[in-house]
């Protein structure tokens, strides 16, 4: 699976930028990559959309998608790339939406993830069930978004 160094070097010779929209990694996605030294020439910067209308408000998630399905859906984490992508100016989104736990939120079972990656020609949306503590679940989402954001992305880089 690649690494945070992998992607932003990538990133870098592609000349790529992106934005991230967090709900249940709370930050430590964009933590992730920031961490690579350089990443400030790739990573425009994130968005945290904890609270189920932050996604509306600050990330352009449709209300009525939000009521009929819940926070937890695949449609809601294409959205949120698409939104923070938009907002922050980068070429490609990345976004997270699931359930932590301890308990299910709108139906969803906890260890339901969605992670989106989307550009101006392209979308990918992972679904994932997992299981593990919180603290796995979001470390675990953490790696499958960055790996999801390499080979949608970046498929035959380098």
């Amino acid at each position: 699976m690649a690494g945070p160094d992998d992607v932003v070097a990538a990133l870098a010779r592609a000349g790529l930028t992106v934005a991230v929209a967090e709900s249940l990694t709370g930050g430590a996605l964009t933590s992730h990559l920031v961490g690579v030294p350089g990443a400030s020439a790739v990573v425009r910067g994130g968005v945290v959309a904890y609270a189920t209308d932050l996604k509306g408000a600050l990330l352009g998630v449709d209300a009525a998608l939000l009521e009929a399905r819940g926070p937890v859906a695949p449609d809601v984490a294409r959205q949120m790339a698409d939104g923070v992508r938009h907002r922050l100016g980068a070429a490609v989104g990345l976004a997270t939406t699931g359930v932590a736990g301890p308990y299910t939120q709108h139906g969803q079972p906890v260890g339901t993830v969605f992670v989106a990656v989307t550009t101006a020609g392209r979308t990918a949306v992972r679904g994932l069930r997992m299981a593990g503590s919180r603290d796995a679940l979001r470390t675990a989402t953490v790696l499958v978004a960055t790996a999801l954001l390499r080979a949608t992305v970046l498929p035959e880089a380098g």
